[in-house]
């Protein structure tokens, strides 16, 4: 049995959630934290507390990936249970030698009646690790509630945002709104804005590069946009794989500002601090891997695909000093890498689901003070993820669906196959990208007026400590940025021709895009100022305005309705 005595501490929201489980005694209990909050631990303790009273006799977990099978075994023997990762299908019965295994999705799905005998043989109780994953295929679902229906107890884990579609997931609890649309309830709820309050996740700063792209289509036509400014979602679409091109400067700019910033987090506080870039594409990874090795000097870790070699790199690089690891959909959720601490989303993946995944890897902490930044395109639905960070999201079934045109189905398929070129990339050539800092989102507010790569004002960014408190991120954020602005009206005053008393100047009306980027400003200020006086989360604040005033995130939000939200707050 388990010895109890053994396990760590448990944090508060483990204990109770724990409590509640233990009160309930019901089949199936779901938790829903955010990534680094300690569900792995959580859930091999209510396994051991049920092997120890007599309640079960088997554990079996389910995960989404081969290293997750690795990684859920070492963290259960060390707590003194058992468990399989090497079972196959073909094994029919586990070894007596294991309190159970662990096994993948697909690997129930593709044989559900082996695991259903193997439920029956002894009262079992089933994690369901990432229980958004049976939702993923009609197989997936039906192999799940097939096998593991005759189970003792279910404990269903997930720690990112769950998708809209039509596929109810196994032994999920859905309740209906008025609405009539019915979504997922969850019996315990640890968010990330919980998470950061208690310490226990790092706060993320996220670094917004726009910059100039040049592009021709499968027509002929060459076509220009800047990244980060309004434009059709097909443009977006297309300036944002411009940017991503290696051959372009947009990427070797931004990869060199996120080396600079690993270093700087490494001279203050985390001198093992590593890097991770989220590429598109296998032939994009092998591409920005040597950007990395030519900018840095040493060779970048590439995890390519779902394989054992693939595994073993993740724990060599999890258990190293080197900086950077270069990977497209290995290193997702549960995959877990302390140290890594400066990643750069350098994918056309859209999704929430995926993009708090990624976010997930840096968020993990281990002493209090240590921060993670991600660099990321200025792109607006991007920007508005960055901002919700706090959001949190329930399984829907029957909402409307809405494509963003932004190649999520692209990334799956290339995720999938070895061939790294899709028929989108025949579309269009990439000619020329630039990078430059557009913004700094912290806590779903904006921060800085923008700065050119290789200037003093994106090293100050770029520099700031890599110990610090929530509070503290805050507080040099907005000194950083007055020190901006201020910097600015000196060079203007200095380069401003004398003025004539006599002449009036006449006034310059503003672009829309100025225009917009200045009520932003306006309403983020005003936002952080409610933030001191009610302590309420800068994100929560932004989704009550959008309650109020209706519309998208501010980053996509129209002036109109950047208006509205500066007159609504301004009446709290």
């Amino acid at each position: 049995m388990p010895n109890l005595e053994i396990f760590p501490p448990l944090r508060d929201w483990q204990r109770k959630a724990m409590v509640t489980y233990l009160r309930r005694r019901s089949e199936d209990f779901m938790a829903v934290a955010t990534p680094g909050a300690g569900k792995t631990t959580f859930a091999l303790r209510i396994a051991a507390e049920l092997l120890a009273d007599g309640t079960c006799d088997a554990v079996t977990v389910v995960c989404p990936t081969e290293h997750l099978k690795t990684q859920w075994s070492l963290a259960a023997a060390r707590v003194g249970i058992q468990l399989d990762p090497k079972f196959r299908n073909s094994d029919v019965h586990s070894s007596r030698d294991f309190h159970g295994a662990v096994l993948t999705y697909a690997q129930v799905g593709m044989a559900p009646a082996v695991h259903k005998r193997r439920t029956l043989s002894r009262r079992t109780f089933v994690i369901l690790d990432e229980i958004h994953h049976a939702g993923d295929s009609r197989t997936w679902g039906d192999g799940v509630k097939d096998a593991f229906e005759p189970a003792e107890r279910r404990l269903l884990l997930t720690g990112t945002p769950f998708r809209s579609d039509e596929n109810p997931i196994p032994f999920v609890s859905y309740e209906r709104g008025q609405d009539g649309i019915q979504r997922s309830k969850a019996d315990s709820v640890y968010g990330y804005a919980d998470a950061l309050r208690d310490q226990v996740v790092r706060p993320v700063l996220f670094m917004a590069y726009s910059g100039e792209t040049r592009w021709r289509t499968n027509a002929g036509d060459e076509l220009a946009a800047r990244l980060g400014e309004p434009m059709t979602k097909d443009l977006i679409a297309q300036a944002w794989r411009t940017a991503l091109d290696h051959r372009g400067e947009w990427m070797p700019q931004v990869m060199r500002a996120a080396d600079a910033r690993l270093t700087k987090i490494r001279e203050h506080g985390m001198p093992d601090a590593g890097g991770l870039v989220i590429a598109s594409d296998q032939q994009s990874a092998r591409a920005y891997a040597k950007l990395l090795h030519d900018l840095t000097g040493e060779p970048a870790t590439v995890v390519l695909s779902d394989d054992e070699g693939a595994s073993g790199r993740i724990a060599e690089f999890a258990a190293s000093e080197k900086r950077w690891m270069v990977a497209v959909r290995m290193v997702s959720e549960g995959v877990d890498i302390p140290r890594l601490a400066v990643g750069v989303y350098a994918t056309s993946a859209s999704t929430p689901l995926y993009f708090a995944q990624a976010i997930g890897r840096f968020v993990r902490s281990r002493v209090p003070g240590e921060t993670a930044t991600v660099f990321l395109p200025s792109v607006p639905h991007l920007l508005g993820l960055a901002s919700e960070m706090e959001a949190q999201r329930n399984h829907v079934i029957g909402a409307p669906k809405e494509k963003d045109g932004l190649d999520d189905d692209v990334l799956e398929r290339a995720q999938k196959t070895e061939d790294a070129l899709g028929d989108l990339d025949k579309m269009f050539e990439a000619l020329s990208a630039t990078a430059e800092l557009d913004q700094v989102i912290y806590e779903g507010t904006s921060f800085g007026t923008g700065a050119r790569t290789g200037t003093a004002e994106e090293a100050d960014y770029l520099g700031l400590p890599g110990l610090l408190t929530p509070d503290q991120v805050t507080t040099l954020l907005n000194k950083r940025q007055a020190d901006q602005i201020a910097a600015q009206k000196r060079r203007q005053a200095e380069e401003a021709p004398p003025e004539e008393p006599a002449r009036l100047e006449p006034v310059v009306p503003m672009s829309a895009g100025e225009r917009r980027n200045s009520l932003r400003r306006q309403l983020n200020t005003l936002v952080a100022a409610h933030h001191h006086r009610t302590n309420l989360p800068h994100g929560k604040i932004h989704a009550e305005l959008r309650r109020l005033c209706g519309g998208p995130p501010s980053a996509q939000a129209t002036i109109e309705q950047l208006e509205e939200r500066i007159a609504t707050i301004q009446s709290f």
